[in-house]
């Protein structure tokens, strides 16, 4: 049973039953904890409701006179669609609730259902459209008063407060010609918050990355300073380096922290000085780049261990920006599971099939050693071996381990079955979970399944080779 909610908007009951909507609203109070209710016996008069008090979700009846329970729907989803609706009608079709959820609602009850069930339900509608309103307050303070180029940061999915107030953080930098030191384990996204550096700078230059991970001190200075011709054996013509390529624009130097000594000094008299010089020259070239230095190691440790120089720390740390592990960022995994499934998907050439609601409930008990990358990659393999239906969860718990298990005293029995700020699943995508979930209880028993569904066994074959089919 969910713990009770007391909804800052107002829950409207449509029914033309007056006793039902007597006994409703009495269980809605006493047991689910909710009594900002209004009651409508006339369907319509619904709306001019809704227009005059600050009603958040419908409960709505289908079977009514006048006005029937889908045409209302349809009429509170096309001019009220910030409202969220719930169907709860005695009609016991298949058909019917998935016209309803294609329609705009949330989800389709059965007045026979038990009331723990119904209650669980109506509290998990509450719980999205709070979220949802929490989202708009979000964003609109995300637009208007916390970020002044928004767009920048797009294409980096996430909702989490730390990382909002990294993005906050480099629109205030980004303007300097100062070093930006990029800190976070491998795969949490520093080469994207690269790319937002150089975008927010404004520089009409490129922005060229270079890992210098595993590179001696000759190649390191090769690579960066570029040479003249006959600088060394080998070198029968001259080669502009990497400072030069990122002229008027951005250098990125990821995992510095694998730097040598040797090359440290090098880089670190080119952040003091300014200028270079091509190996086989003997006259010094200014630096046209802002430099950005990333890495997955712990610079402050290594200085002190005497592995990374003291004053070369001190000089890229001017500014500098730590990105959380997808482990504390637990509410963006849903956001990232959907983004790189569509992704995938594209990638592919397949529809986007739908996820099993246990499985962000899964994600969240797993600590991601390779972050966000490593998601992505689950999500990529996850849909290639997909062969039709509700997405495996198999790829995913084999991450896990151990079988995969969600701790009881952890699983959130009020998950909400869509994601309120995604698009809603197509018409055959929610067919495919309904049988799913069905075949799910049934244990694999088909003829049980049929009857929970209230469709023929041979109708629930026919949906399930379908479905198998992809």
């Amino acid at each position: 049973m969910s713990s009770n909610l007391y909804p800052a908007f107002g829950i409207l009951l449509v029914d033309d039953e007056a006793s039902f909507l007597r006994s409703f609203s009495l269980i809605l109070e006493t047991q689910g904890g909710i009594n900002h209710l209004y009651q409508c016996q006339d369907s319509r008069d619904a709306m001019q409701i809704i227009a005059e008090n600050p009603i958040g979700l419908v409960l709505l009846d289908l079977t009514m006179p006048h006005l029937s329970g889908e045409a209302l729907l349809q009429q509170i989803v096309e001019e009220h669609p910030e409202i969220g609706v719930i169907i709860i009608s005695g009609l016991n079709q298949l058909e019917t609730a998935v016209n309803c959820i294609r329609l705009g609602a949330y989800d389709y009850f059965i007045k026979t259902t038990e009331e723990n069930r119904l209650l669980d339900g109506i509290h998990r509608a509450v719980r999205m459209q709070e979220m949802r309103l929490e989202n708009l307050e979000m964003r609109r303070r995300f637009l208007s008063d916390t970020l002044d180029r928004p767009e920048v940061f797009a294409d980096i999915i996430t909702r989490d407060k730390g990382m909002r107030s990294v993005f906050q953080y480099l629109e205030t930098v980004s303007a300097s010609s100062q070093p930006v030191l990029i800190t976070g384990e491998s795969g949490t996204g520093k080469e994207a918050i690269a790319r937002a550096i150089h975008t927010l700078s404004g520089r009409s230059g490129p922005l060229v990355c270079v890992n210098v991970a595993g590179l001696d001190d000759n190649i390191f200075a090769d690579t960066l300073f570029g040479h003249h011709r006959g600088a060394f054996t080998g070198a029968d013509k001259a080669r502009a380096g990497m400072i030069d390529q990122a002229g008027g624009g951005t250098l990125l130097l990821d995992e510095i922290g694998d730097l040598s000594l040797a090359s440290q000094v090098k880089l670190l008299r080119l952040l003091q000085e300014g200028e270079y010089y091509p190996l086989g020259s003997d006259r010094p070239k200014r630096i046209h780049a802002r430099v950005l230095v990333a890495t997955h190691q712990d610079l402050d440790q290594k200085q002190r261990d005497g592995e990374f120089r003291k004053d070369l720390y001190y000089r890229l740390r001017t500014h500098q920006v730590e990105l959380p592990p997808l482990r504390q960022r637990q509410g963006d995994i849903p956001l990232l599971l959907d983004h790189f499934l569509a992704e995938a998907a594209e990638d592919l050439g397949r529809n986007k099939p739908p996820v099993p609601k246990e499985l962000v409930a899964l994600l969240r008990h797993y600590a991601f050693p390779g972050n966000v990358r490593e998601l992505r990659a689950l999500c990529f393999d996850a849909l290639g071996r997909h062969r039709g239906g509700v997405l495996s969860m198999d790829v995913f718990r084999q991450a896990v381990g151990q079988g995969g298990a969600i701790p009881e005293s952890e699983a959130d029995p009020a998950m909400p079955l869509f994601a309120p700020d995604q698009p809603l699943p197509t018409l055959q995508q929610v067919a495919d979970m309904l049988v799913a979930e069905a075949m799910e209880r049934a244990r694999g028993n088909q003829s049980r399944a049929s009857r929970l569904l209230g469709i023929s066994q041979p109708a629930l074959s026919k949906r399930l080779k379908k479905s198998q089919s992809g």
